[in-house]
């Protein structure tokens, strides 16, 4: 079979892979779908991000969904013809970070398409793959490209989660591609009375009103978009700094009120932040990193039609078309979220 790698930047390859049979606790799975995220990008345009670099041929791919093919032993609650949404996140379950309860920073973590450790993790981009059984949440009613959609909403949810209550409170996100566009979809479900969103692209800007979102600002086109927010100490209670670019990060600590909330999910490397406005205004800045159990929450509102992530799956591609779809991911005046048709 068949599996997409990553040799450097600008040169991916598609590739023989072997898929093996599935132990006690896995099962074979025959994948459908497979969403391009930002990190996939990051290592198809420049070889990585930040410090992480792409020192040996890695599979990418972390947002997958398939259909069971086979179950080793042990193995309750699925069966083959299954489709299920296929988390990447692998926790160790015996470090000191699982043991106190935080399986997203577990010290040992294989997670899919993975370039922080050494050697790297492979990621799921590949026709078919062996998976632990708890990997896997059923998603009958979904679709394969709905269920794909599972790992980007938990990386909100899960933000979402360590931001606290959002009831009545101004959020702003910032960066309106698909992790921006969630945490609206996110933050709204959880209560937030006024959603804010910005971004240097009119394009992507428009699936944030569809969204939901109240405001959308332009702050290219006007750099001063944002003042209104920034008068005074501020009005925005909830950041969710969404684009990894500083100067959006810097312009929502701006906009943060008093003893506001800024919470960073955007990773692209290191930046530099006005620290006496956190100090002067009181501000607590908090990192949002990975997920875990808000897997089969994400599931699980997308099939009772609580989140809607249809709107945002723009295109699919065929997997032998792995070039034209990373490309095309890469085009944000035309795309939001790209997908891989593996099967």
């Amino acid at each position: 079979m068949k599996a997409l790698y990553a040799h450097a930047a600008r040169d991916l390859r598609l590739s023989p892979c072997d898929a093996g049979d599935p132990g006690a606790g896995e099962v074979r799975l025959r994948l459908a779908r497979g969403g391009i995220c930002g990190s996939d990008l990051h290592y198809y345009q420049h070889g990585g991000f930040g410090t992480v670099r792409l020192k040996e041929p890695m599979i990418l791919g972390h947002e997958v969904s398939g259909h069971v093919e086979a179950v080793g032993d042990g193995v309750e609650g699925l069966a083959p013809g299954d489709l299920v949404a296929v988390s990447p996140s692998r926790p160790c379950g015996a470090c000191g970070e699982c043991l106190r309860g935080l399986p997203n920073h577990c010290l040992n973590m294989r997670f899919y398409g993975s370039a922080m450790p050494f050697p790297h993790i492979q990621g799921a981009f590949r026709e078919v793959i062996v998976a632990d059984a708890a990997q896997c949440v059923k998603a009958e009613g979904l679709s394969a490209a709905e269920a794909a959609m599972a790992e980007p909403l938990s990386v909100t949810l899960h933000a979402v989660r360590r931001a606290g209550s959002l009831v009545g409170k101004r959020v702003l996100v910032t960066g309106s591609g698909p992790i921006g566009v969630l945490a609206v979809l996110c933050a709204r479900r959880a209560g937030a009375e006024e959603i804010i969103v910005t971004d240097i692209a009119d394009g992507v800007l428009g699936f944030a009103r569809e969204a939901g979102a109240d405001m959308t600002l332009n702050t290219l086109s006007d750099p001063e978009a944002l003042a209104p927010y920034q008068q005074g100490k501020g009005s925005v209670d909830v950041l969710f700094e969404c684009s990894g670019a500083e100067p959006a990060l810097r312009g929502g600590i701006a906009a943060l009120r008093s003893q506001g909330l800024a919470v960073q999910l955007g990773m692209s490397g290191d930046m530099s932040i006005p620290l006496m406005q956190v100090t002067a205004k009181e501000l607590s800045l908090m990192g949002s990193f990975r997920f875990h159990e808000e897997f089969g929450t994400a599931v699980a509102l997308m099939q009772k039609g609580l989140i809607d992530v249809k709107p945002l799956l723009t295109h699919s591609f065929a997997f032998d078309d792995f070039q034209k779809a990373f490309d095309t991911a890469g085009d944000r005046s035309r795309a939001m979220k790209v997908q891989l048709e593996i099967a």
